[in-house]
């Protein structure tokens, strides 16, 4: 891609790429039949299934429900599940805003980790579908920023990579534990576990002084993580 040419969008005509995850930014644009159908529509309303069931139930035809059409006029704008996730999770994260670069690189890559992670918790299915080719306008530019900031702070190469992947392996680790835990997590379960860990302190000493499985404060133990993080990344080797 040029300079000059604009990121791909939603939509296009087949080729080998038709199917997969991450195609949808690897095609050209399409003409669309219905002009009330917007791709912006379609992935607001995908979203909030999303949001709503995760993305094990979301399919096509139930999209196309919630939209009041047909699957054929669905797939006349996304060709696939796949590349409705693709433009669903770019478009989450430009709710992720840009930090204005300041003179302290700690502090720009904590806004942007900061907001990313609360994007992440709004939207718990996002986590366990950062694996794909992340080909967006959205994650790139943000993620752009991330690393920018990294080499303003001296990182480069491997180093750059490995600071780089490891701030965000963080940030999503953190949230997809999180989600489902709280998911999953009733007030009785945790207690329960609570209790089974204690009841092996033979076994589990430190892990039932400290409650390991009990009730967190997440936010905080996020942000202590994070300083850990920042900390050890103080002086790039």
């Amino acid at each position: 891609m040029d300079a000059n040419s604009s990121p791909p969008r939603a939509g296009g005509r087949g080729g080998r790429t038709s199917g997969t995850a991450g195609a949808v930014w690897l095609r050209g644009p399409r003409t669309y039949r219905d002009s009330t159908l917007t791709s912006d529509r379609i992935i607001a309303e995908a979203i909030v299934l999303l949001d709503g069931e995760g993305a094990g139930r979301l399919t096509m035809r139930r999209l196309a429900e919630h939209l009041g059409v047909g699957p054929t006029t669905l797939y006349w704008h996304v060709k696939t599940k796949d590349d409705v996730i693709d433009l669903a999770v770019d478009a989450i994260f430009d709710e992720v805003s840009l930090p204005e670069p300041s003179s302290r690189w700690d502090d720009d890559v904590r806004a942007l980790v900061l907001q990313w992670r609360a994007t992440m918790l709004r939207h718990p299915w996002a986590a366990g579908l950062l694996g794909r080719p992340l080909l967006g306008p959205n994650v790139l530019e943000r993620t752009e920023f991330l690393q920018a900031t990294l080499r303003r702070a001296g990182f480069e190469g491997p180093v750059l990579a490995a600071a780089t992947h490891g701030l965000a392996n963080y940030v999503i680790g953190s949230a997809a534990t999180q989600s489902t835990w709280q998911h999953l997590a009733t007030p009785e379960l945790q207690q329960s576990a609570d209790a089974h860990v204690r009841a092996h302190a033979d076994l589990y000493p430190t892990l039932a002084v400290t409650h390991h499985l009990g009730e967190h404060d997440w936010d905080d133990l996020f942000r202590r993580g994070l300083e850990f993080m920042l900390a050890g990344l103080g002086s790039p080797a």
